[in-house]
């Protein structure tokens, strides 16, 4: 009995794994998926000196 509460749970979780592979490739998060894909090119350049707003002298 407990081998196939073993292999219920597998299915279950790989079933729930592929569901939300597909989920996640879908038509319709295609807009989601490239704005979080760009997150990081949104960021400021870390490599240039911050800006006070202050008087440069």
């Amino acid at each position: 009995m407990l081998a196939y509460l073993n292999a219920l749970s597998t299915v279950l979780a790989m079933l729930t794994f592929f569901a939300i592979v597909w989920w996640a490739f879908s038509h319709g998060r295609q807009k989601a998926n490239q704005e979080a894909a760009m997150l990081p090119f949104a960021l400021p350049d870390e490599s240039r000196p911050h800006q006070t707003g202050g008087t440069q002298s």
